[in-house]
């Protein structure tokens, strides 16, 4: 007599594949069956005038009229007149000689800023006052016609 070719453990792999592809089909049974009983009106939720979410729609007497004019999307407008002064003042500090640049610390924000030695207007040392401008270099801010005060 000959033996079965398939084994007890092939046969216990087999079981346990087919009871999972039951199971798996089962659920999806299942959620088909509690989403049936769902509407749209039972997944919409509404905002009240406290900013509450709710299941109620809100009152429209309670509703508030706003004017389409006074809804502001963007940057409010700058008055001309209040434009920030370009010429800046701090104190030149950590500057190299050997290689031509250094840092000036803004007196208004406290920021290091990049100076190289082909800006300077005037003869300048390490600890000096200094007026300058900002310009933008593709690593950040840098100083540009800076002179001694």
């Amino acid at each position: 007599m000959g033996r079965s070719q398939e084994s007890f453990h092939k046969k216990q792999v087999r079981k346990n594949k087919e009871k999972k592809r039951q199971d798996k089909e089962k659920k999806k049974l299942a959620r088909k069956e509690s989403r049936s009983g769902s509407s749209l009106d039972d997944m919409i939720a509404y905002v009240d005038e406290t900013g509450m979410i709710t299941s109620t729609p809100p009152d429209p007497g309670k509703k508030e009229k706003v004017k389409l004019a006074d809804i502001e999307v963007s940057i409010p407008k700058q008055d001309p007149s209040e434009k920030p002064d370009p010429i800046r003042r701090g104190r030149l500090t950590n500057f190299n000689n050997s290689k031509g640049f250094g840092f000036i610390k803004d007196s208004d924000t406290g920021d290091d800023v990049f100076v190289h030695v082909n800006e300077f207007l005037s003869e300048i040392s390490e600890g000096d006052t200094v007026s300058f401008e900002l310009a933008r270099g593709p690593k950040g801010p840098y100083a540009i016609r800076v002179k001694a005060v």
